[in-house]
C-alpha cells in the first residue's frame, strides 16, 4: 500500500542530474504516507545483508525513526571516531539534491542512524564483530512518524559516473519490497534456556570492593562497573519480538535495535544523552536508582526513599554537575533543575535532573554526543582515572553497551541514547549487561542486587 502510493519519476531526474556533477551527491525524495508502523515495517522488509534500525519513544506521541538498507557508512574506530563521522556526515550533507515537502520535522527526510561502542577501541572480542567502535549509516529507505504522521524517504549517496538508472532500479526496488505486518508476539524459546552469569558474582562484587578502596584512598569519586549474563536458547532468539515487548513493557523508555546481518543490539534505555532541536541542547541527568512495587504505598516509599538517599543523591550530583561543566563553555546559558525528581518505568526508578542549554554555535547531535559521552552515569569521576580503571575492574568487552545509539537528521537535529538495559543477540546466544555507579558508600552486595533489577528489564523475555 506504501509502496503504490509513490512514484519515482521525480527521484529519477534527481539521480540523472546527481551523476552529472563533480562530487558525490545525496539525493532523496520524501512523501507523507500517512499512519503506519516504521519498526514493522523495517523489521518486515529488510533483506538478508541489509543493516537496519529501530526507534521508538511511544509515550512520546509514538514518536519512531527506522531504516533498512545503506546508502552510505562511516566506520571508525580510536579517539578520532566521533571526528570522522561528523565531517563525513557534513561532507556527504553538503552537497543534496532534495525532492521533499516543506517544514519537515525532525527526523523526516534522510537520516544518520547507529552508534558507537563505550570505548574508542570496543568491541574487539568476537561477539562485536559486526559492530565496529563507530558506525552510522544512511538507509536506503527511512521512515519517521512524527505526530502520527508517517515520512518515507529514499536516500542514494551518486558518484559522478555513477550510472542514475540502476540506481533508481535498487531504489525501485527497495520500496517494492516494502512491507507493514505487525511486529510477531514474544514467544519464549519451546526448548527452554540456559542462563548464566559470564563472570561469577562474586567477581563482581569483588571489583566494587576494590573500586570503594579506590575511592576513600582519594584516586576518585565515582566508577560505574558492568557485568555481563549469558542466555542462550534452544532456537535463534528473534529481536523483532524482542523490540516489539520492550516498547509495550516501556513505552517512557528510547526503545532501539541497531540491526546487522550477524546480529542485533536491542534495549529500552531510560537515559537520554543528548537531544538537539535547533541551537538548543537537552540532556538529563539520570543516576541513583531502586526498585519499584505493585503496592502503590510501598512504591511510593521506594520512590522517597531514594529522593533521601545520601549515597544515591551524591552519585547524582556528580553526574548533573560534569554535564553542567561541558555544556557551560559552548552555550549562551545552561539551566538545569534545582533538584532531582524521579523517572520511573516499568520495574526500576531514578533520580533525574533535565538539563538544557542554548548552543552558542552549531553543533551537531553527533558532536554533542562526543562532548558528553561518557557522563559519570556510566563511566566515571574523574573521567580518564575512571575510563582506565573500568577495563581493570569489570574484566569484560562492553562493545556497545552504554555508548551513545541514535539517529541524526539531515539538519543536524537528533537524538542519542546511553545504550542500557540492552542485550546483544547472534542467534541462540543474547549478551545482557547492567551496571551501577560506585561511591565510597558502596556495598558490594547492594551493588550486586542492583544490576540484577536492572537484568529484570529483558532478562524475564529472553530466558522465558
Amino acid at each position: 500500500m506504501i509502496a503504490g502510493s509513490i512514484g519515482l519519476e521525480r527521484l529519477e531526474g534527481l539521480l540523472d542530474e546527481a551523476a552529472r556533477r563533480p562530487r558525490r551527491t545525496l539525493v532523496s525524495l520524501t512523501v507523507a504516507v500517512g499512519s503506519c508502523d516504521p519498526s514493522a515495517i523495517a523489521f518486515g522488509s529488510r533483506m538478508a545483508a541489509d543493516r537496519w534500525f529501530c526507534w521508538e519513544q511511544p509515550d512520546r506521541d509514538g514518536f519512531a525513526v527506522a531504516g533498512i538498507g545503506s546508502a552510505h557508512e562511516v566506520v571508525s574506530r580510536g579517539e578520532g571516531r566521533f571526528d570522522d563521522v561528523v565531517s563525513d556526515c557534513a561532507d556527504i550533507a553538503a552537497n543534496r539534491l532534495a525532492d521533499e515537502p516543506g517544514d519537515l520535522p525532525a527526523a523526516a527526510g534522510p537520516v544518520w542512524v547507529g552508534g558507537f561502542a563505550f570505548a574508542p577501541e570496543g568491541g574487539a572480542t568476537a561477539p562485536w564483530s559486526s559492530l565496529p567502535p563507530a558506525l552510522v549509516h544512511l538507509p536506503e529507505l527511512s521512515i519517521a512518524r512524527v505526530a502520527g504522521i508517517g515520512y518515507l524517504t529514499l536516500s542514494a549517496v551518486v558518484s559522478p559516473g555513477d550510472d542514475p538508472a540502476e540506481r533508481a532500479a535498487r531504489l525501485r526496488s527497495r520500496l517494492a519490497s516494502v512491507r507493514e505486518h505487525g511486529l510477531p508476539l514474544f514467544d519464549p524459546s519451546p526448548g527452554g534456556t540456559l542462563v548464566r552469569s559470564v563472570r561469577p558474582p562474586g567477581d563482581f562484587e569483588d571489583g566494587v570492593a576494590r573500586a570503594v578502596e579506590r575511592i576513600r584512598a582519594g584516586a576518585l569519586r565515582k566508577v560505574v562497573l558492568a557485568r555481563e549474563v549469558e542466555v542462550e536458547a534452544s532456537s535463534a532468539h528473534d529481536p523483532a519480538a524482542l523490540f516489539g515487548a520492550l516498547r509495550e513493557l516501556f513505552p517512557a523508555c528510547f526503545c532501539f535495535c541497531v540491526g546487522t546481518p550477524e546480529a542485533a543490539f536491542v534495549g529500552a534505555s531510560p537515559e537520554l544523552l543528548v537531544r538537539r532541536s535547533g541551537a538548543v541542547a537537552a540532556t538529563v541527568a539520570l543516576a541513583g536508582s531502586a526498585r519499584r512495587s505493585a503496592d502503590p504505598a510501598v512504591d511510593d516509599h521506594l520512590g522517597e526513599q531514594l529522593l533521601r538517599s545520601d549515597k544515591d543523591r551524591h552519585e547524582h550530583e556528580i553526574v548533573a554537575h560534569r554535564i553542567e561543566r561541558m555544556l557551560r563553555p559552548h552555550s549562551v546559558w545552561v539551566e538545569a533543575a534545582d533538584t532531582p525528581g524521579l523517572v520511573q518505568v516499568a520495574n526500576i526508578q531514578h533520580l533525574a535532573t533535565p538539563i538544557h542549554a542554548q548552543l552558542a554555535e552549531p553543533r551537531s547531535a553527533v558532536e554533542l554526543a562526543a562532548l558528553l559521552h561518557p557522563t559519570p552515569a556510566v563511566g566515571g569521576e574523574p573521567r580518564d582515572v575512571a575510563l582506565a580503571a573500568i577495563p581493570e575492574l569489570e574484566e569484560m568487552d562492553r562493545g556497545w553497551y552504554a555508548g551513545p545509539v541514535g539517529w541524526m537528521d539531515a539538519a543536524e537535529d537528533g537524538e542519542f541514547c546511553v545504550a542500557l538495559r540492552s542485550a546483544l543477540i547472534r542467534d541462540r546466544t543474547a549478551r545482557l549487561f547492567a551496571g551501577g555507579g560506585i561511591v565510597a558508600d558502596s556495598d558490594p552486595a547492594a551493588e550486586l542486587a542492583e544490576t540484577e533489577i536492572k537484568l529484570d528489564a529483558l532478562l524475564p523475555l529472553l530466558a522465558g
